[in-house]
């Protein structure tokens, strides 16, 4: 809980605004930081959106300037001829990534008829990025085939045609220009992308082996850990409980009968939510501990009685519907606080209040003080669990002295426990 600060009744925040009217929210500020945050997907999406229909018309437009002599050889067909194969042109390269075929047909027809390149310098990019093997090798063929049908052409139509198709020097250039420089492109591009692949796919590989060692080690620390504490813990524990046995029946003191009976009937407790912590370290799969809640509070409470502590239970506010994580804690932290008491404090009046606020649960241990001048050793770490606890929750504990006694606090917001 926080508590408010001051307030001079005109509900004006305590914190004032910084000067120079810097405290007003810029209502472009939030929707700009989102652009920005992003853009870097936005356009990655709509280039991979419009990219072919822009290259289908850049192929198309580049057909028809070729025709028209503004890039190429002019073309003595009709201008509706033209505009049918550069349309065809475009429309093949717009649907090369479904269909290949139509764009090698494009560009064969337009070198042939045309002496347009535009088509084949697509058309090799895309054989070199996703032909392999014969296929590869096939459309080389292909491309030689139509290489020399064009010479055939330009030494059949003459003038300009002749020079630029049909020359031995145009012919190696436009090759190696049009059809090597793109097939080699295409070629690393491929190359690329594969090895991206590869070393993705490996480093996956490596986190997926560096997970299951993990596991493995875990598993085996644990196993371990289980094996120590069923060793030594379970073992003595064991002894604890049939020397309480053997006591409860040989003994002539009803008092000493009674301890006797609390002593054997704890350690089976004991030994009960020990073995529940052993079949939990021997699992494989996470680790899941069994836990008790706020349902059962009121037999911790007469635990405690029975143990000799004079314990009493308060309870303000109305109870609602608390998160079942919420009320584990809160019953760790009224155990954690009963057991210091009983270590520390035995003969002292101790008060559990559990104050049901609007926001959270606020639970409240505290003892008075004690005339017990030996105490059962200590090493603090329980609190600092409890405390770890309760602070992953988003909560806050106390652990204080106070009038000779001591207190223990947690405040358990239900925000955090949601």
């Amino acid at each position: 809980m926080v508590a408010a600060g001051p307030d001079d009744g005109s509900g004006s925040s305590p914190i004032p605004p910084r000067s120079g009217g810097a405290g007003r929210a810029d209502p472009f500020a939030k929707p700009y930081a989102r652009w920005v945050a992003s853009s870097p997907a936005a356009v990655r999406r709509a280039v991979q959106r419009y990219a072919p229909l822009l290259l289908a018309v850049t192929v198309a437009a580049a057909v028809w300037a070729s025709a028209a002599g503004d890039i190429g050889v002019r073309s003595p067909l009709p201008g509706a001829v033209v505009l049918v194969l550069a349309v065809s042109s475009g429309w093949a390269t717009a649907t090369v990534r479904t269909r290949r075929w139509p764009l090698f047909l494009a560009a064969a027809v337009g070198w042939l008829v045309l002496a347009a390149a535009a088509a084949g310098v697509v058309a090799s990019y895309q054989a070199g990025l996703r032909l392999r093997g014969r296929r590869l090798a096939g459309y080389l063929a292909g491309v030689a085939v139509v290489l020399a049908g064009g010479v055939l052409v330009g030494l059949a139509v003459g003038g300009p045609r002749r020079i630029t198709t049909a020359t031995t020097g145009n012919v190696l250039l436009l090759a190696a220009c049009l059809v090597g420089l793109p097939l080699v492109f295409g070629l690393w591009v491929r190359a690329r992308r594969d090895t991206l692949a590869a070393l993705r796919d490996r480093a996956e590989r490596l986190e997926r082996e560096r997970e299951a060692h993990a596991d493995r080690v875990r598993a085996e620390e644990r196993t371990r850990i289980a094996r120590e504490m069923h060793d030594v813990v379970a073992h003595r524990v064991s002894l604890m409980v049939v020397h309480a046995g053997a006591l409860e029946v040989t003994a002539a003191d009803s008092a000493t009968v009674e301890a006797a009976a609390l002593i054997r009937a704890t350690g089976r407790q004991a030994l009960t939510d020990l073995r529940e912590v052993l079949g939990v370290l021997r699992q494989a799969g996470p680790a899941v501990v069994p836990e008790r809640g706020l349902d059962a509070l009121d037999e911790l409470i007469e635990e405690s009685r029975t143990a000799g502590l004079r314990v009493s239970r308060q309870d303000e506010g109305v109870p609602p519907a608390l998160p079942a994580t919420l009320g584990r804690t809160a019953y760790r932290v009224v155990r954690e606080a009963l057991t210091n008491v009983r270590k520390h404090a035995a003969d002292a009046e101790t008060v559990v209040c559990l104050r049901y606020l609007p926001d959270g649960l606020e639970v409240v241990v505290r003892n008075g003080p004690s005339d017990r001048r030996s105490a059962l050793p200590g090493a603090g770490q329980g609190l600092l669990g409890l405390r770890e606890r309760v602070e992953l929750l988003g909560g806050r504990l106390e652990a204080t002295a106070v009038d000779g006694g001591f207190l223990v606090r947690a405040l358990l917001p239900l925000a955090g426990a949601a």
